[in-house]
């Protein structure tokens, strides 16, 4: 029976017998971890390299791109750590309430004109600046079509009443 290959034997005293190395587990000091393999406890991978993959990287290190950093330390890229903080209100378009309110008071027809001007200029510019307030300028601009509608009967009516009476 040879017990050559088995390292838990006990060493022979045959001096012409090739004693063989315990199998080592790891690489020795001073070498790289193969491929796939963590390094020894207590030894950080070279400088600049990352972490195999599915392994934390070692403290101090960024997280390689698309791992998320370990629990306790700070996210290196400087996101927040739960989620997204709610996006600010937008702003109304001055132009918007202005058409809207000219809309609304035609101030002898002159309103329904300006609304109609305010309420193109505020359309266009809402979808530039990505502003609110489209419901506005869309009223001020139906409320001008409106006064607009107005202005005309009003005129056509004045001019078949005037005719009428000669």
């Amino acid at each position: 029976m040879s017990d050559q290959g088995d390292p838990f034997s006990k060493p022979s005293n045959d001096p012409w017998r090739a004693q063989t190395p315990p199998p080592q587990w790891g690489p020795t000091p001073g070498q790289q971890a193969p491929y796939g393999q963590q390094a020894p406890y207590g030894q950080q991978t070279p400088y600049g390299q990352q972490a195999p993959y599915g392994q934390q990287a070692p403290y101090g290190q960024q997280a390689p791109y698309g791992q998320q950093a370990p629990y306790g330390q700070p996210n290196p890229y400087g996101q927040p750590p739960f989620g997204y903080p709610p996006m600010p209100p937008r702003s109304t378009n001055g132009m918007a309430i202005a058409s809207m309110v000219l809309g609304i008071l035609w101030l002898y027809w002159i309103g329904s004109i300006l609304a109609l001007v305010f309420g193109y200029i505020a359309r266009s510019q809402i979808r530039q600046r990505n502003e609110g307030g489209g419901g506005m300028a869309i009223a001020g601009i139906v409320l001008g079509w409106i006064g607009i509608a107005f202005l005309v009967l009003g005129i056509i009516g004045l001019a078949t009443r005037s005719s009428t009476n000669f």
